[in-house]
């Protein structure tokens, strides 16, 4: 179920249903959904945090999520406290990036009903300049880590938290590219943090990890077992041609699209681009963004 709104524009604060401008004067934190308290305290917690445009938001970046948590839950020794969607700010300055407002809005709208643990950061977005993905996971070390002190085992310790880049299979061969990112950020990234994977058909991603080593026992990769090719890219060239995109994104996301007036000139020309939205390769100070998906 969509759960779907009455007003899209519910997720705003304005009463006059107008798109608020937000500001880090009154940003706070969200972390409502945050597990409080650990159920095994042998594993070692885990929030994903997940970089991107959501320009707009899609059910591949939802659901990439799920695939995480599933893999979490089988394949590690991890235990997910949380999820977050991180958008970029406007200082990205990408092809049919629409405004941060309206981005925020639509990130909470897609999962205001259908989830429990998913949350929306307007940190980034709020930011004026650019901010390079390894920063963005800092704040969120910070929020969890230093500001709430980890969380409860459930024997009244607490435990830090590990922090770690939920992002698709592009991801993954910026950073095997010499040149595109600093060797310093990688480190940082998948040295001090981790990267969980979302694989994307036609992608090799074992040639690419190939070329990051140093960091292998810090990559996941999670494979798709049912492949979703759906892209922002996509959807907002189905939005230009006034073709329907019921189904693929959320129904409140499409009610908040139309009633702003969003995505009805892009400069991003083609569907059949080969890089499906590489949103993963605009540099900024020596590194690529980390794009789930976009």
């Amino acid at each position: 179920m969509d759960g779907h709104h009455d007003d899209p524009d519910r997720a705003l604060d304005n009463s006059d249903g107008s798109p608020s401008q937000a500001s880090l004067s009154s940003y706070s934190f969200p972390d409502d959904r945050l597990k409080k308290v650990m159920d095994d305290q042998e594993k070692t917690p885990l929030l994903l945090v997940a970089c991107g445009s959501f320009s707009p938001i899609t059910y591949l970046h939802l659901r990439m999520f799920e695939m995480a948590a599933d893999y979490v839950k089988f394949s590690t020794k991890f235990e997910l406290i949380g999820g977050y969607l991180s958008p970029v700010s406007d200082a990205y300055r990408k092809a049919g990036l629409a405004s941060a407002r309206h981005r925020i809005a639509m990130c909470r709208l897609a999962v205001d009903k259908t989830s429990n643990w998913l949350m929306v950061d307007p940190w980034e977005a709020l930011q004026k300049e650019y901010s390079p993905t390894a920063k963005v996971l800092d704040h969120f070390d910070h929020e969890i880590n230093t500001v709430r002190g980890g969380i409860d085992v459930g024997n009244g310790t607490r435990k830090p938290v590990r922090i770690a880049l939920l992002a698709g299979a592009d991801l993954i061969h910026t950073m095997s590219t010499p040149g595109v990112w600093s060797e310093e950020d990688l480190d940082h990234i998948l040295g001090r943090y981790g990267t969980f994977i979302v694989e994307r058909s036609g992608t090799d991603i074992d040639e690419a990890i190939a070329g990051l080593q140093p960091w292998k026992d810090n990559i996941y990769v999670i494979q798709q077992l049912i492949q979703n090719d759906v892209s922002s890219t996509k959807i907002r060239l189905f939005l230009r041609r006034e073709m329907s995109v019921r189904y693929l994104i959320p129904g409140p996301v499409i009610s908040y699209i139309e009633k702003h007036n969003l995505y009805e000139e892009d400069g991003v020309a083609s569907v059949s681009s080969n890089a499906v939205d590489k949103g993963a390769t605009k540099h900024h100070t020596s590194e690529a963004k980390a794009s789930a998906f976009d």
